[in-house]
């Protein structure tokens, strides 16, 4: 008990619960404003709802709540979880997968997309790929950002989780597998050539995914050689509040023996380093290159670090 306390108590806890909340309205306005309307099908659990939803109203005569289903087959997914991949989806799942069809339910009653549509048309923008585009951008917007917390925004995910586990495809493929069946169970209520552009939707999904998720992760590998390479040390570790690793090097033209400097900075903190070598007038040679993911240490509240350090 006193462990969730001090968790509910945290800062850190407070604003990823924010982010989760403010990632999954984009997702619902994304599916709720450019999928619903024009029943565009793509490879995710708000696509397999919006099938249900149309299947019911073939049969029954009545469409079912798009809100509704997803929370339902969200909620059946974690359970299946549960029982079948144990607790590896965690909390933050179990919040983004449950909290997405209430989120609908409040724009369906409060900001209905019949608002926004011209008479006769079911596209919100008035073309089903401007539509698809839309859908895209802001959904893998808000899946990036989720990730970069480690998040989700739930049912595919844990779908994926299991064909992963018990079909023993790795996850990237899983997460295609499961998509590409989603997306051809619309052909329940879609043509063909509506199944085809979800198809496209989804593979352009997961390419847009990966860019902005390599630019919200994107560092610099800057390496510098220079004679004054300790007074580098210091503004990198004492200004940048950054770790940095010296290797003893070769000239190959000149044979001379120099040090190098390795660091790991964001694009402030190398535009900081490069404007300090600049104004102190310090001989380098530097080079820097993207590196698109960081794993290990990596200190994202450097205030936290340097007054630990001063304690020291």
């Amino acid at each position: 008990m006193s462990k969730v306390l001090d968790v509910l108590k945290s800062k850190k806890f407070w604003v990823e619960l924010l982010i989760m909340t403010v990632g999954m309205l984009i997702t619902a306005i994304a599916v709720y404003y450019f999928l619903v309307p024009s029943k565009l099908i793509i490879g995710t659990i708000s696509g397999l709802s919006i099938v249900i939803s149309g299947v019911s109203e073939q049969l029954f005569g009545v469409a079912l709540p798009v809100s509704t289903v997803i929370l339902v087959v969200n909620a059946i997914l974690l359970v299946l979880a549960y029982f079948l991949i144990g607790k590896e989806f965690g909390i933050k799942t179990v919040y983004t997968a449950l909290i997405l069809g209430p989120l609908m339910a409040l724009l369906e009653k409060y900001m209905p997309y019949t608002n926004f549509l011209a008479e006769g048309s079911t596209s919100v923008m008035g073309d089903i790929w401007f539509d698809l585009c839309c859908f895209v951008l802001l959904l893998s917007a808000s899946q990036a950002v989720l990730f970069s917390i480690n998040a989700s925004t739930g049912g595919l995910d844990i779908l994926a989780k299991i064909v992963n586990k018990y079909l023993h495809f790795d996850i990237g493929k899983s997460v295609t597998i499961a998509g590409a069946c989603i997306c051809c169970t619309a052909f329940a209520i879609n043509p063909f050539r509506m199944v085809v552009i979800g198809l496209i939707g989804t593979w352009i999904n997961g390419l847009v995914v990966d860019y902005f998720t390599a630019n919200l992760n994107n560092r610099k590998r800057v390496c510098i050689v220079s004679k004054d390479y300790d007074r580098i040390r210091r503004y990198i570790i004492d200004e940048l509040v950054r770790g940095c690793t010296l290797y003893e090097v070769i000239g190959g033209y000149t044979n001379e023996k120099s040090i190098e400097l390795e660091t790991l900075l964001t694009k402030d903190e190398f535009s900081k380093l490069m404007e300090f070598i600049g104004k102190q007038d310090i001989k380098a040679f530097i080079t820097a290159g993207n590196v698109s993911e960081v794993y290990g240490l990596w200190f994202k509240d450097k205030k936290r670090v340097k007054q630990h350090a001063e304690l020291r």
